[in-house]
């Protein structure tokens, strides 16, 4: 049965906006009243958190998981594209870190016009980052939702940033070291790197059709159920417990074709309750036609 989460989602989606485009504000003020070029990246970063959302936004509403005429195997995969372009987003934040360190070097190191109340207030920004990505982490596992789990690894590396900032910034108000923010940038760019491979590698499998379930695993489902006498050339793509589309050959000790269907039926209904959501296309062939080769091989197997 195909579920619609996209209403739970956008709910998630619209929150983190909000909460986005203030902490962008908020830090730009700071950054422009301290003259911190840092705080001034570190709002570039929570732009891209809150265009990374718009951006979610424009995905959730056109990945629809009910096929109609034109995509007959749904529109999920537009979910996937947008969790890359907030990859993207990660990407071009730390490439933006790394140039305001170079140019705060470029400049002299200039004095921070920094004290206790801005620090404040970003330890306050700090505490909400923290609270919106353990909110959409959480949601996104609960509504199996990459866009949501992709979003919030992008609000986490904002987490990340903000701490780094608010570390050298301290260090710089009270020891009067105003090099330490752009020491810390080089390990900052690293983290976000790392959150950008991890949504790559989350995503690109679904995009390219890579392998959902072993085929080992598919066939011995398959074979457990009566009145299977062979089944190869299986094949799987999708995500575990989303959605994952299953092609097989298979042979049944059946001579007429309701007894034949009935078999398929109890094979999609044995496979749906070991993987979750799957959507099946079997092909049944002729006894002779059964081969010792499980696994999908192509033209050039």
């Amino acid at each position: 049965m195909i579920t619609d989460r996209r209403t739970e989602v956008k709910r998630v989606l619209l929150a983190a906006l909000v909460i986005n485009l203030s902490m962008t504000g908020l830090k730009l003020v700071l950054g422009l009243i301290s003259g911190s070029l840092a705080v001034v990246a570190d709002a570039m970063h929570s732009a891209t958190d809150a265009l990374s959302s718009l951006m979610g936004l424009l995905t959730n509403s056109l990945s629809d998981p009910h096929p109609d005429r034109d995509h007959p195997y749904g529109h999920e995969k537009y979910e996937a594209v947008g969790a890359l372009a907030i990859a993207g987003f990660i990407l071009f934040t730390a490439l933006e870190i790394l140039i305001t360190a170079g140019e705060r070097l470029l400049d002299g190191l200039p004095a921070l016009r920094i004290n206790g109340p801005e620090l404040f207030l970003l330890l306050l920004v700090l505490l909400f980052n923290l609270g919106l990505a353990s909110y959409e982490r959480r949601e996104g596992r609960r509504l199996q939702s990459q866009l949501l789990l992709a979003d919030a690894r992008h609000t986490t590396s904002d987490i990340w940033t903000t701490v780094i900032v608010l570390v050298g910034l301290t260090g710089a108000w009270w020891f009067k070291v105003n090099w330490l923010d752009v020491a810390l940038a080089v390990p900052l760019v690293v983290l976000l790197l790392r959150v950008c491979w991890q949504v790559l590698r989350a995503n690109l499998p679904w995009l390219v059709d890579h392998i959902a379930i072993a085929p080992e695993a598919i066939h011995e489902q398959a074979m457990a159920v009566p009145g299977v006498l062979n089944c190869h050339d299986i094949a799987s793509r999708g995500v575990l417990g989303q959605r994952v589309f299953i092609d097989m050959h298979m042979v049944v000790d059946a001579d007429d074709l309701p007894t034949a269907h009935r078999i398929t039926e109890m094979v999609e209904e044995r496979l749906e309750s070991r993987f979750g959501p799957v959507r099946c296309t079997i092909h049944l062939e002729p006894r002779d036609y059964a081969e010792q080769h499980i696994t999908f091989r192509g033209a050039h197997g």
